[in-house]
């Protein structure tokens, strides 16, 4: 016997499903509850996937725990009040930095494998959703098509260039759909 394999839409969660902080041009995630705000039409566009049959699955580099900066609990009380929300399954979390050179932190495809595993997802079907080049990276090194979300932070593109490159979350429908 067996088992189905799913298509999944794998997202980032800072810049993605919820906004991110923008100071100087660059990108942070919300630095407590209080911070945090979902992406306009999240819920919307996330609705629309699920009942299309794909997974929903959240993957984040959180290294701000790492640099003692940020608390496990904080990152982890925010992705409850996400999951809690919108309609995502589950939202996998690297805590580590660049220099533990881990397999989870993106763009090692470390998350996406282990939701593979998890969720018996099929990546020939999915796609990789980001606001920054390491998410880009991270769906390229997994065999997943990829959508890069241009908020035009003052950061590089991703190179390898996603397969797709959009302006806001409800942009992907056209694409995935």
């Amino acid at each position: 016997m067996t088992c189905m394999l799913h298509p999944a839409v794998f997202l980032d969660r800072d810049g993605v499903i919820n906004k991110a902080i923008v100071r100087n041009g660059l990108p942070y995630p919300p630095s407590s509850l209080n911070e945090l705000l979902i992406t306009p039409n999240a819920n919307h566009v996330l609705l629309k996937l699920k009942e299309a049959g794909f997974l929903l699955i959240g993957i984040t580099n959180q290294p701000d725990v790492a640099r003692g900066t940020q608390k496990r609990e904080i990152v982890e009380e925010i992705n409850t009040s996400l999951l809690s929300a919108l309609p995502i399954k589950e939202i996998l979390v690297c805590y580590h930095d660049d220099d533990d050179q881990c397999s989870c932190r993106k763009p090692n495809p470390g998350l996406i494998f282990e939701a593979v595993k998890k969720f018996s997802i099929d990546l020939s079907r999915s796609f990789m959703v980001g606001d920054r080049w390491k998410d880009i990276l991270a769906g390229k090194n997994a065999g997943v098509k990829t959508i890069f979300i241009n908020y035009d932070y003052q950061e590089p593109k991703p190179i390898p260039s996603a397969d797709y490159t959009v302006n806001s979350l409800e942009d992907i429908l056209a694409i995935i759909l």
